[in-house]
């Protein structure tokens, strides 16, 4: 069973950026199709950015050209760049398959406000 851990949250102004990041447990995360995903107070998770394998990129339509998904499968991690951030960033980030797993971390909460 993969485990997920996020960190690199914390409070930023809008306009402000932050690099999240993610580990996986397991062996085979090179062959992982990966993606962050958040949920804001009130509301559904929703898929955020997702990474395949062969390192192809998606993004939702609120966060492209702002957010930046890569991979480094030497160090079984995945990142999430924000940048240009504003309110309706703010929420819990999370981690996880393309196809999501039942088993979720922790999260790493963003607050953007001033």
């Amino acid at each position: 069973q993969v485990h997920f851990m996020e960190s690199g949250g914390g409070l930023v102004q809008p306009g402000g950026s932050l690099r999240l990041s993610c580990t996986a447990s397991g062996s085979l995360f090179s062959l992982y199709n990966l993606a962050w995903y958040r949920q804001a107070p009130g509301k559904q998770r929703e898929f955020v950015a997702g990474i395949r394998s062969t390192d192809t990129t998606s993004y939702a339509d609120s966060v492209r050209g702002r957010f930046t998904i890569s991979r480094d499968n030497g160090k079984n991690t995945m990142f999430l760049q924000m940048n240009s951030l504003n309110a309706d960033d703010t929420g819990v980030y999370y981690c996880n398959f393309q196809i999501p797993s039942a088993d979720w971390g922790q999260g790493t909460q963003v607050i953007v406000s001033s």
